[in-house]
């Protein structure tokens, strides 16, 4: 699967990604090889695989998962004590959906 320039330059733009042409050039190709080994591992069957919950080792449900500890909570105050920019006891930020 192909991607094009334009398309790249779209995503950046949503991100707000400033791109050189160098850097649009490379992620076309970049990305287009990938989404053509993704195609390659779409073909192959896996109609006889067993989904799997945990990938890395057979283990029971929580083995990788710790005991719950009830904990104080943070607060408004101390949650929002680094923030750039807050009021209202919310972290302010820059509106990003409407250019």
């Amino acid at each position: 699967m192909k991607i094009s320039e334009q398309e790249v330059r779209y995503v950046a733009g949503l991100a707000h990604l400033r791109l050189t042409e160098e850097e649009i050039r490379r992620f076309t190709r970049d990305l287009s090889e990938i989404l053509t080994h993704i195609d390659k591992l779409n073909e192959l069957d896996t109609s006889g695989v067993e989904p799997m919950a945990q990938v890395i080792y057979d283990a029971g449900a929580t083995a990788t998962l710790r005991e719950d500890q009830e904990r104080p909570v943070l607060g408004a105050e101390t949650a929002l004590a680094n923030a750039p920019l807050a009021g209202a006891g919310y972290f302010k930020v820059p509106r990003v959906i409407e250019r």
